[in-house]
C-alpha cells in the first residue's frame, strides 16, 4: 500500500511537472478573420510571453491548466482567457476587436519595434492620400519635389540631401525601389507606382544598424508593406485648383470568402500645376492583390501592378532672372522639359511555419521599368546655339529573390531569436542613354550610350540574445557584386566587368529598464554602391564605400499620453558620391561625417486629438576639407515636422501639418545659402453614413518658398558671362481640392 501510494504520488508529480512545461499555440485573427502581427501575448502567472508572427500564429512556453493569457495590440481591446485542458489539444484561436486608439494603451515593452509602432499611430491617425504623403511618415524625413511631379522626390534625412534615394534603401512588399546605375542617379526611387490607400505598414531604420538590409542603408532605411485585405469598396473623387483632378477606386473582389482575399485599385491623377506652362501631368496606377491561408496558415500572396506617367515641366529658375522681373517665381527659362515613365511588378510572397519554432519568409519578384527625362540645369552654358537640354532613358528589367528564416530557441535560460537570409537581385538595362537634345526632338550628341548588367547576392545572420531586460543582437552581411557594361559608343565590342565584396557588422543592445522606458545602443557598418559606368570606366577603388554608425537613444513614455524617443547619433562616410546625372559623372566629395540629435513627441491630448512633432539637429562636414571650406551642399542643419490630427469627433476628421527646414549652404563655403521654409498644410473630413466628404488645403497660409534648390553655374543666351547662383522650383501656392467618397 505504501509502494502503490509513492507510485501514485510520483505520477501526479510527473504530470504536474509535464503540465507545467507545456506550450500553448494559438492564431490570433481579427474581427474580419484576417492575422493580426506582432500581437503581444503574455502569461500572466509563470510571465512568459511571445508575440504573433505574420501569419497570425504564436507559442507561448511555460503554460498550463488555470493560467490567464493577457493578449494585446494597440488598437484592439484586450482580451485575458483562462487556459482549459483543451487549449492544449488544439489551436487556440482568438478574436480581438479593434477599438478607438488609445494612446495609454501602449506599452513599450509590449512592442514588437516600438518606433515602428509610433509610424503604426501615425498612419492611423493621419491616413495618406497621396504618394508624397507616404514617405513623409518617416519621422524626421522631408521631401521636394522639381520635375513637375513625375520625377522622383528629392530626400532629405539626418542632415542628406540623398537626392533621389543615394543613401535611403527603399522597399515596396520586398520590392526593391532604388534603382542602381539609373540613367538620372545613383539610387533614384520613385514611389509613384504606390496608391497610398493600399498601404497598410511603415517599417523604418535609421543607420546602418540592420543586416537584412543592404546597399544604400546610410541614412536609413524604409520598408512599405500593402494591405492584404479590404474591409470595403470604395470610389473617390477629388476636384481642385489648377485643373486638378484624381479619381480613385479601390474595389474589394472576394467578399467574405473563406481565407482567401483578393482586391483591385485603381488610381488616376491630372494636374497642369501652378505654373504658366501647364504641366500637362497625368499618372495611372492600377494594382491588385490576391492572398490565400492554407489550413495551417500558410501564406501566399500574388501582386501585380501598373504605373505610368508623363508630365512637362519648368525646370530650376535661376534667382537673378525672377529678380530682375524677366520671368515670374512660375515662369521658365525652357519649358521644354519633362518626360515619362512606366513600371510593371510583378511580386509573390510565400509565408510558411516550418516548423513550430521557425518561420520562413520568401518573395520573388519581377519589375519592369522604363524612364525618359528631359531637362536643362544650365541653360546655354554649354551650347550657345542649340541650348544645354539633355536626355536621359532607360530600359530596366530586375529580376529577385528574398528567403528568410526566423527561428526561435534557447541557450541555456536564454531565449534567443535567429534570423537568416539570403537575397539575389539582377539588373539588366538596355540603351541606357544620356545624350544633348534639341526640344526633345532632336538627338544632337550622344554622351553615353550602353547595356548595364548588375548583379547582387547577398546573405545575413542576425541573433538577439535575451538576458532578462537586456537583449543584444550581433549581426553579419555579406554582399557580393558583379558590374558589367557594355559601351555603345566604341567602336569595339568590349565587355567591361570587376567584382566586389564586402562584409558588414553591425552590434546592438537594448534595454528595458521600466515597462515604458527603453534605452538602446546601436551600431553598424553600411555601404552604398556607386554607379557600374563610373566603376568600370574608370576603374576607381572605392566602389562599395563604407559607413560607420552609432545611435545612442532612448523610447520613453513618461506619462499615459505622452511619448517621447531621441537619439544622439553619428555617421562617417568614407567617400559620398554626388552623382552628377547631366554630366555623366560621379564627383567624390571624400570622406564626411555628421553627427546630431533626433528627438520626437507624441502626445493625445483627449480620445480625439493627437499632436506629433520630430526635429533633427545635425552638423555635417567634410573630414579633408580646411575649416570655412568643409560645408555638405544642401545639408540641412535643423528640420522639424508634425502637427495636430483630428480622429474619429462627431464624425470629423482631419489635421493640421506642418514641416520646416533651415538655411541651409548651397556651396561648400557657405557664400550661397538656401533658403529654408516652414509650410503648413490643412485637412478636415466628414463622414455620413457611407459617404465622406473632405477639403484639403497645401500650403494654408500662401507663402512663397522654393521647394528645391541648387547653387548652379548657368548663362542665359543674352548673356556674356556664366553665372553661379541658386536655381529652385517654387514650392505650391495656396492650393485647394475637394473629394467625395463612397463606401460600399
Amino acid at each position: 500500500m505504501k509502494f502503490l501510494n509513492k507510485f501514485t504520488f510520483l505520477v501526479v508529480c510527473l504530470a504536474f511537472s509535464t503540465m507545467h512545461a507545456q506550450d500553448i499555440k494559438g492564431v490570433v485573427v481579427n474581427a474580419e478573420k484576417q492575422p493580426l502581427e506582432a500581437v503581444y501575448v503574455y502569461n500572466l502567472n509563470s510571465q512568459s510571453h511571445a508575440h504573433s508572427s505574420e501569419n497570425g500564429l504564436f507559442i507561448l512556453e511555460d503554460s498550463q491548466v488555470g493560467d490567464s493569457i493577457k493578449l494585446g495590440l494597440l488598437g484592439y481591446k484586450n482580451q485575458i482567457l483562462v487556459l482549459e485542458a483543451a487549449n492544449f489539444e488544439t489551436k487556440l484561436r482568438v478574436t480581438l476587436k479593434d477599438k478607438i486608439l488609445q494612446l495609454e494603451e501602449l506599452v513599450i515593452r509590449e512592442a514588437l519595434n516600438p518606433l515602428n509602432t509610433i509610424a503604426k499611430l501615425d498612419l492611423s491617425t493621419t491616413p495618406v492620400n497621396s504618394s508624397q504623403e507616404i514617405l513623409r511618415k518617416v519621422p524626421g524625413l522631408i521631401i521636394g519635389q522639381h520635375a513637375g511631379g513625375g520625377k522622383a522626390e528629392q530626400i532629405f534625412l539626418r542632415g542628406f540631401d540623398i537626392d533621389h534615394g543615394t543613401d535611403v534603401a527603399i522597399n515596396v512588399d520586398g520590392m526593391p525601389v532604388n534603382m542602381v546605375s539609373h540613367a538620372h542617379g545613383q539610387g533614384y526611387s520613385d514611389l509613384h507606382f504606390i496608391i497610398p490607400e493600399t498601404v497598410n505598414n511603415i517599417d523604418f531604420g535609421k543607420g546602418p544598424y540592420y543586416a537584412h538590409k543592404g546597399d544604400f542603408d546610410t541614412a536609413g532605411y524604409i520598408d512599405f508593406s500593402t494591405k492584404d485585405y479590404l474591409g470595403e469598396s470604395t470610389v473617390a473623387l477629388s476636384v481642385g485648383q489648377f485643373n486638378s483632378l484624381r479619381t480613385l477606386g479601390m474595389f474589394d473582389l472576394l467578399d467574405n470568402t473563406p481565407n482567401q482575399n483578393a482586391y483591385a485599385a485603381v488610381e488616376y491623377i491630372a494636374t497642369d500645376g501652378p505654373f504658366e506652362s501647364p504641366q500637362n501631368f497625368n499618372r495611372l496606377n492600377m494594382f491588385g492583390k490576391y492572398v490565400m491561408f492554407s489550413p495551417e496558415n500558410d501564406k501566399l500572396s500574388l501582386t501585380i501592378s501598373h504605373f505610368t506617367s508623363r508630365w512637362d515641366a519648368s525646370g530650376q529658375i535661376p534667382q537673378r532672372e525672377v529678380d530682375n522681373g524677366d520671368i515670374t517665381r512660375f515662369g521658365a527659362i525652357d519649358d521644354t522639359e519633362g518626360g515619362n515613365t512606366q513600371r510593371t511588378n510583378l511580386n509573390v510572397e510565400y509565408t510558411k511555419q516550418v516548423s513550430e519554432k521557425s518561420l520562413l519568409k520568401t518573395n520573388a519578384f519581377y519589375v519592369k521599368n522604363q524612364f525618359e527625362l528631359y531637362s536643362n540645369f544650365t541653360f546655354f552654358l554649354e551650347d550657345p546655339i542649340n541650348g544645354d537640354q539633355i536626355k536621359q532613358k532607360e530600359n530596366r528589367d530586375i529580376f529577385g529573390l528574398n528567403s528568410m528564416l526566423i527561428h526561435d530557441t534557447r541557450l541555456g535560460d536564454t531565449e534567443v531569436k535567429i534570423t537568416s537570409g539570403l537575397g539575389l537581385r539582377q539588373d539588366i538595362t538596355n540603351d541606357t542613354e544620356l545624350s544633348k537634345t534639341l526640344n526633345r526632338t532632336t538627338t544632337l550628341e550622344y554622351v553615353q550610350l550602353g547595356d548595364i548588367n548588375q548583379t547582387n547576392i547577398n546573405g545575413f545572420a542576425n541573433a538577439d540574445f535575451e538576458f532578462g531586460k537586456l537583449t543584444v543582437a550581433p549581426g553579419l552581411r555579406l554582399d557580393y557584386f558583379k558590374f558589367m557594361y557594355n559601351d555603345e559608343l566604341q567602336t569595339d565590342y568590349e565587355t567591361l566587368a570587376q567584382t566586389k565584396t564586402i562584409v558588414s557588422p553591425k552590434l546592438n543592445f537594448f534595454y528595458a529598464a521600466k515597462d515604458n522606458l527603453q534605452l538602446y545602443v546601436k551600431s553598424g557598418i553600411g555601404f552604398h554602391s556607386n554607379d557600374a559606368r563610373v566603376v568600370l570606366d574608370n576603374q576607381i577603388d572605392d566602389i562599395l564605400p563604407r559607413a560607420y554608425g552609432i545611435d545612442v537613444g532612448n523610447i520613453w513614455k513618461p506619462s499615459s499620453k505622452l511619448v517621447v524617443n531621441t537619439a544622439l547619433w553619428y555617421l562617417f562616410l568614407e567617400q559620398e558620391f554626388v552623382y552628377v546625372g547631366d554630366a555623366g559623372i560621379v564627383e567624390p566629395s571624400g570622406k564626411t561625417e555628421r553627427f546630431g540629435l533626433d528627438l520626437g513627441l507624441r502626445y493625445q491630448l483627449n480620445d480625439w486629438l493627437f499632436f506629433d512633432t520630430d526635429a533633427t539637429l545635425t552638423k555635417a562636414r567634410s573630414v579633408e576639407e580646411p575649416k570655412g571650406e568643409d560645408y555638405i551642399p544642401l545639408a540641412p542643419s535643423f528640420t522639424l515636422t508634425g502637427g495636430l490630427a483630428l480622429n474619429n469627433w462627431k464624425n470629423f476628421s482631419g489635421g493640421l501639418r506642418y514641416r520646416f527646414i533651415d538655411d541651409r549652404p548651397a556651396n561648400e563655403d557657405n557664400s550661397i545659402v538656401a533658403e529654408g521654409y516652414f509650410v503648413t498644410d490643412f485637412n478636415l473630413n466628414y463622414t455620413m453614413g457611407k459617404v465622406t466628404l473632405g477639403v484639403a488645403i497645401e500650403n494654408l497660409f500662401d507663402i512663397e518658398w522654393n521647394e528645391t534648390q541648387f547653387a548652379t553655374e548657368s548663362r542665359l543666351q543674352n548673356e556674356p558671362q556664366p553665372v553661379t547662383e541658386i536655381h529652385f522650383t517654387p514650392g505650391t501656392p495656396f492650393f485647394a481640392k475637394g473629394t467625395v467618397s463612397y463606401r460600399f
